[in-house]
């Protein structure tokens, strides 16, 4: 393995990925996880980041990788080193946490109820420990036992099935804020007191509009698929906003060109400049928890000014051959203005959508948005049916 190449190996052990970041930013020093994130219990994966929790991509590294990979399986694999490097074990558990309670001032927290659904991934570990140091929040955790079958439900909270419970308990149980958290812990949804979820489009309107408040003129990068309403906010309060495509590896690299103090995705990663630049489910919920507390509003009073639109969440779709339902797509909507940053979009002027194929699995993604619920619902039936044609 690493070590026959003669590299010395950190093993922190079980970690979300936001953790793994947060160690490769402190020691910088590349990192590595085995997980598949939110994808389900047959999938594995390697997610992997520079040194200073710098993005990886197919253009500064993945290519290589691949190659090296095929090189391995082909019996052909790069010499072992005469060195054999060494393993030292580093529990940097208690540092991640007094690195994510530093984006809030905890003595001006006001006392609140959160119940957790860690969906028996990584955040029923990391989640606990954050809290344990904030005396003002009390705690519940759902299925926070670490089990990679998911008996539960999947670990991917984008889908509205995978919140169910999580907002039954949020009314049956009073509490205040709900969080949704997928496998490896680096994404959040939000649930307001009245067990309604949150998209990440709202979010990431909700700590835009928080960044560029702490700072003035701030640029703030958001992802193709957000709604129309997060540029209208950054816009509105004398910030700047960048229109990105999808994926980390995009999002780190903008915000360092940019010099961007926050990104978000409508998927639910949210990004931070004095994070290296890396996402955090946690550090977002610091931060909305945080400004509860300053404005003394629940959350369902601070997401109301950024939802003016009604959109049809994130909808997969099996298809033969993706490229050809793209195609298609395009030359039906051929007179509405289109581009070609992330998959296809098209602005209908009332409405527009996205279609693009995932980055993890066989699926076209569809996510559409419009003024009104019925114009939504209206074209999202005509976008399906164009699609399984």
């Amino acid at each position: 393995g690493i070590t026959q190449q003669g590299v010395d190996v950190i093993n922190l052990g079980l970690a979300s990925t936001d953790m793994l970041y947060f160690a490769s930013g402190k020691l910088d020093v590349p990192g590595a996880m085995f997980t598949a994130s939110h994808n389900p219990a047959q999938y594995n994966g390697i997610k992997c980041c520079l040194s200073g929790a710098r993005s990886i991509g197919i253009d500064n590294g993945l290519r290589e990788m691949k190659a090296i990979a095929q090189d391995v399986l082909a019996g052909n694999g790069p010499p072992v080193s005469a060195h054999t490097g060494e393993v030292t074990r580093k529990n940097m558990l208690a540092e991640f946490v007094d690195h994510v309670v530093g984006f809030i001032d905890a003595k001006a927290l006001r006392p609140m109820r959160i119940v957790a659904d860690t969906a028996n991934g990584m955040g029923g570990l990391v989640a606990p420990a954050v809290f344990d140091r904030l005396r003002a929040f009390e705690l519940e955790v759902m299925y926070g036992e670490l089990d990679g079958t998911f008996p539960n439900h999947p670990a991917d909270p984008i889908q509205p099935a995978n919140q169910r419970d999580l907002q039954a308990r949020v009314v049956a149980g009073k509490f205040d804020v709900g969080l949704a958290f997928d496998g490896d812990a680096d994404r959040v949804f939000l649930v307001d007191e009245n067990g309604k979820s949150m998209s990440g489009s709202t979010t990431t309107a909700l700590l835009a509009s928080i960044f560029v408040r702490t700072h003035p003129n701030a640029t703030i990068l958001y992802n193709l698929i957000c709604s129309r309403v997060v540029p209208e906010v950054i816009l509105s309060l004398g910030g700047t906003p960048i229109r990105t495509k999808n994926g980390h590896s995009y999002m780190k690299q903008e915000m360092a060109r940019t010099g961007a103090v926050f990104a978000g995705e409508h998927s639910g990663h949210y990004y931070f400049a004095d994070n290296y630049r890396a996402d955090s489910g946690l550090i977002a919920t610091m931060v909305v928890l945080g400004e509860m507390s300053r404005t003394g509003k629940s959350l369902s009073e601070l997401r109301a000014p950024f939802e003016k639109y009604a959109d049809s969440g994130e909808i997969n779709t099996q298809v033969g051959d993706i490229s050809v339902v793209i195609d298609r797509v395009a030359k039906k909507f051929a007179e509405f203005p289109q581009d070609h940053l992330d998959g296809l979009t098209v602005d209908c002027g009332s409405w527009w959508f996205n279609v693009r194929p995932s980055n993890t699995e066989p699926l076209l993604r569809l996510n559409l948005e419009a003024s009104t619920r019925e114009e939504c619902d209206e074209h999202v039936e005509e976008l399906l049916m164009l699609i399984t044609a």
